[in-house]
């Protein structure tokens, strides 16, 4: 491989997203636990930043907070030791020095003949600079595992992928599964896409995502595609090395291989079965899930966003965000009052007006968050209300786009606010984006959602004959008769996501 090196000119438009704009983005993208966990950090390392009026922190950092401005209001009190009505020294005012030695120790010392607004400097000085042992701690903590998701998006803007095909990107990424399969057909991801979006410009956007996500085997469509994709990465990575055997197998003869029909392979390659049993062999070093490679499987709790609940009177679904659990947040008015003090130093003034234009915009970044997220679950549970009501059969198509549409925003908008959101409704705790698939069109006319087809499937076999089970073929009529006319190799896709074993191993004795 010949790697050179030379300078270009080259004319291209490019979006440049203000800082703080995507950080906007990420606050919207958080599910509770991780916003929660954003305002303690803020909170601790913040402190133009507090708790509202009746708030209560849950890791103790208001009281921890509210006596640190105890001890600064007790350095600004007049250090002198006076003399009470007797003529002898008060014991309090020593009491004090005493406490405020042992306090600050050496940064006592050092500002004690600078007099207490010197020392209050540099209190606020030691916010922005000195290290604070509970600070470390909490920086030492493990950190939460970012999801598949993120670390995929925050992967694809670091690549040069061309400006038309990162908004594409970003919204195939939100179809990835947990094995980092994007098992969607071309069909559903097409009624996700931007509305303009054509089938080349689809497959371009999945060979990019293919080739420049990490590990290799990303965003393909099945097992064969994932286990060729990290043979060719491998065979990159070693030019040298033989891997034909390997993607033959791979290529004509993985179901072979599942079925252990060696002696099939081995004649249909003209090889030996223990050289086919080898190259099988070295095959296990490729992972048929990649995703899993990025993201734990450790189970995590869920909180969910907002509470779906039904008003019996006005026979509506209504929705809230729980925002109770979010402590309420407000900017501290002592320094407020010290930013617009002129008798401070400008290196205090200027510490103190960065701390408060963070605080102000992290506030404003979840109120905005909130309002987003309320926007779009509010067309979901207008949309959805057939759900609801009947259950996962009455499930209505709702694309992304659709819904930006209505909102008037951006597609990546909506599909950041319903990234691992959760809702609780009538009908258990869901994730949000479960309501966001594309559908068909039954003989009636109705618009199904892919999501119903797969519990009709589900309800079908269910109820079928268990010891005379039906065929996928028999599967389609099935559909068929209620009025859903789909291909085969859909109703075996929608078997495999449900695992719905083949007839054969569904059939009782």
């Amino acid at each position: 491989m010949r790697l050179d090196t030379g300078q270009h000119m080259r004319m291209d438009q490019r979006m440049k997203l203000d800082p703080r704009m995507i950080q906007s983005m990420e606050i919207l993208q958080m599910p509770m636990p991780a916003l929660e966990e954003r305002i303690e950090q803020e909170l601790a390392s913040n402190p133009t930043l507090e708790l509202a009026q009746g708030g209560e922190d849950p890791s103790d950092l208001r009281a921890e907070r509210e006596q640190a401005r105890r001890d600064d209001r007790e350095g600004e009190r007049p250090l002198v030791v006076e003399n009470d009505q007797d003529g002898k020294h008060s014991a309090d005012d020593f009491e004090r020095l005493s406490n405020l030695s042992e306090q600050y120790g050496e940064a006592w010392d050092a500002n004690t003949s600078e007099g207490s607004s010197a020392f209050a400097r540099q209190r606020v000085a030691s916010t922005a600079g000195d290290r604070d042992a509970k600070q470390d701690a909490m920086a030492n903590t493990q950190a939460r595992t970012a999801s598949l998701y993120d670390q995929l998006i925050a992967q694809w803007h670091l690549t040069d992928a061309p400006e038309d095909m990162l908004t594409l990107g970003d919204v195939l990424i939100g179809q990835i599964d947990a094995d980092g399969y994007l098992r969607a057909s071309d069909d559903e991801l097409l009624q996700e896409a931007p509305e303009d979006t054509t089938p080349e410009a689809l497959a371009r956007a999945i060979d990019l995502l293919q080739h420049r996500l990490e590990p290799p085997g990303l965003a393909a469509r099945d097992l064969r595609d994932c286990l060729l994709l990290q043979i060719d990465a491998k065979q990159d990575e070693e030019p040298t090395l033989d891997l034909s055997v390997q993607r033959e197998l791979v290529s004509s003869h993985l179901k072979d291989i599942e079925q252990n029909r060696y002696p099939k392979i081995a004649k249909a390659l003209s090889m030996e079965i223990d050289a086919i049993k080898q190259a099988v062999l070295h095959l296990r070093q490729f992972h048929p899930h990649p995703g899993r490679l990025l993201a734990s499987d450790e189970v995590r709790s869920i909180t969910p966003d907002a509470v779906i609940e039904y008003d019996d009177e006005n026979d509506v679904y209504t929705a809230k965000l729980t925002n109770g659990m979010l402590p309420p947040l407000t900017i501290s008015r002592e320094y407020q009052d010290l930013a617009k003090d002129k008798n401070e130093d400008k290196k205090t003034r200027d510490f103190v007006m960065k701390n408060l234009s963070s605080a102000k915009w992290l506030i404003e970044a979840i109120q905005q968050r909130n309002n987003t997220l309320l926007r779009v679950i509010g067309v979901v549970v207008q949309a959805q209300r057939d759900y609801f009501d009947q259950g996962a059969q009455a499930l209505r198509p709702l694309p992304m786009t659709q819904v930006a549409d209505q909102l008037g925003v951006h597609v990546a908008t909506v599909s950041r606010a319903v990234s691992e959101k959760y809702l609780q409704t009538p009908r258990g705790i869901l994730p949000l984006r479960m309501f966001f698939s594309g559908g068909t069109e039954s003989e009636d006319g109705e618009q199904v959602a892919w999501g119903a087809i797969q519990a009709k499937l589900q309800q079908i076999v269910d109820e079928e004959d268990k010891t005379k089970p039906m065929t996928d073929d028999q599967l389609v009529d099935a559909l068929k008769q209620q009025g859903i006319e789909i291909a085969r190799r859909t109703v075996a896709k929608y078997r495999k996501v449900q695992n719905i074993p083949p007839a054969r191993q569904r059939r009782e004795y």
